[in-house]
């Protein structure tokens, strides 16, 4: 047993935790949980906890349904939201990585996904660091479900400072848990639509990041309900108003060095930097059942409020799907690049895993990377973009999954079974989607027609 292990069973003792949950996600990034006693977390450490890997999306045939969890212990936290009346804390959590019976990592675990590419990048001295901006609507809750509207809990703005706000406390007690789970927060602020707020992690590994993600959206959303109101990650939730994006800030280290930086550039970025958003730009379309993947996404792309659906990258122009954001001088740290696609409800494992490959690919196959936009790309007409080059993001999932279905870069760096799976299943959202016959289509055409 090593230390970690031996750590978190010393401190299950001492705290009293009478529950650990393991958190997985299936193929979707939808958190799933398995709680045990802790008398069963040390054979959990050594054997593994078997389940039914069928049950869950993507992740096995029923052919192949016995499946591990082996729980990481660098993962320990205990759940602030789960104490009991005196206080004291009793249940726990770890992240699982999801094996076969015989040890070898499941393929379609998403988390055993971005390990891989991370992998890739540590045969070439790399480690992947990421910083997610993530925005997400506050909604009253009685105005949630059965067909309604649903309605914000302000009617603020970008930066707006309500005084007793609801946002800014909720951002205070969510940043508190947050904490207390050992997750760091740099920024929080209310956002351009009316509930709508952001909150930004600090810098970390890919692999730590993807794992926050997941835990802060489980806190949002149990301090959300703790105080009566819902929290939806819902990529375009309002027609009039913004969509909900996860913004990320990405830097490759080689060591304490950040290969992103050049004192030469005019924009501080090395040729390794510009390769790598060169590989960003290339394989962006395909990538983008990934980073927007349900048909709310494609609402968000091309439904304005700052939304990328450009392929093309600026210093600090917040049009271009790729951003190169204010140096600080000094701070070689500092560089780093924007990709602004991302949307709040994608699987953070396959998204970071895709960006990482991409980036990899661009330095690998050294790719060129094109000209800067510095103007509005959303300004310019259809053919000024067409002369400049800047092509288009899809602009439904149909058309993603048709970019995708015939990109062999996807498939090597999903595998087979988790690029089958997501073709599959984003194919069966789509005919879902397009059989419907929307309210907008009945109010439009039933009087005329």
């Amino acid at each position: 047993m090593d230390r970690q292990q031996e750590f978190v069973l010393r401190t299950i003792e001492e705290r009293d935790i009478r529950f650990i949950r393991l958190w997985f996600t299936d193929v979707l990034g939808t958190l799933k949980s398995i709680a045990i006693a802790p008398a069963e977390l040390e054979g959990a450490f050594d054997e593994g906890i078997g389940f039914d890997g069928s049950a869950v999306e993507g992740l096995a045939r029923v052919s192949e349904a016995d499946m591990l969890l082996r729980p990481d212990p660098s993962t320990f936290q205990a759940l602030p939201w789960r104490a009991d009346a005196e206080g004291s804390i009793g249940t726990a959590r770890m992240f699982c990585d999801v094996t076969h019976t015989n040890g070898e990592p499941a393929s379609a675990d998403p988390r055993h996904v971005l390990k891989r590419a991370m992998e890739k990048a540590a045969e070439m001295g790399l480690t992947f660091y990421t910083h997610p901006e993530i925005e997400f609507y506050l909604l009253k809750g009685s105005t949630v479900g059965g067909g309604r509207m649903p309605d914000p809990i302000d009617t603020a703005g970008y930066f707006d400072h309500v005084p007793h706000g609801a946002g800014h406390d909720f951002r205070r007690a969510a940043i508190t848990v947050l904490e207390a789970m050992g997750i760091s927060v740099e920024f929080s602020h209310h956002e351009g639509g009316p509930g709508q707020n952001e909150i930004d992690l600090r810098y970390a590994d890919a692999l730590s990041t993807a794992d926050n993600i997941m835990t802060f959206r489980t806190v949002v959303k149990e301090v959300a309900l703790e105080r009566d109101v819902y929290a939806t990650f819902m990529p375009k939730p309002f027609a009039e108003h913004p969509g909900s994006a996860m913004h990320t800030h990405m830097s490759l280290f080689e060591g304490d060095t950040n290969v992103f930086h050049d004192p030469s550039d005019k924009y501080q970025l090395s040729k390794t930097a510009r390769q790598f958003m060169a590989g960003l730009l290339r394989h962006a379309g395909e990538m983008t059942v990934i980073t927007n993947q349900y048909v709310n996404s494609f609402k968000r792309l091309w439904g304005g409020g700052e939304a990328p659906c450009y392929v093309c990258w600026g210093h600090n122009n917040r049009s271009a799907l790729v951003r190169v954001p204010m140096y600080k001088p000094g701070k070689a740290a500092s560089v780093r690049v924007e990709h602004r696609g991302l949307d709040a409800a994608c699987n953070p494992y396959l998204a970071y895993a895709v960006l990482l490959g991409a980036g990899l690919r661009g330095i690998q196959e050294g790719y060129e990377l094109p000209e800067g936009a510095e103007e509005d790309v959303w300004a310019l007409t259809g053919r000024e973009r067409k002369a400049l080059g800047i092509k288009e993001l899809p602009s439904s999932l149909h058309q993603a999954i048709k970019v995708m279905e015939t990109s062999d870069f996807m498939a090597e760096v999903l595998g087979e079974e988790v690029f089958d799976f997501v073709l599959r299943n984003k194919l069966d959202e789509w005919q879902a989607y397009r059989h419907q016959i929307t309210p907008w289509e009945v109010s439009r055409y039933l009087p005329v027609l």
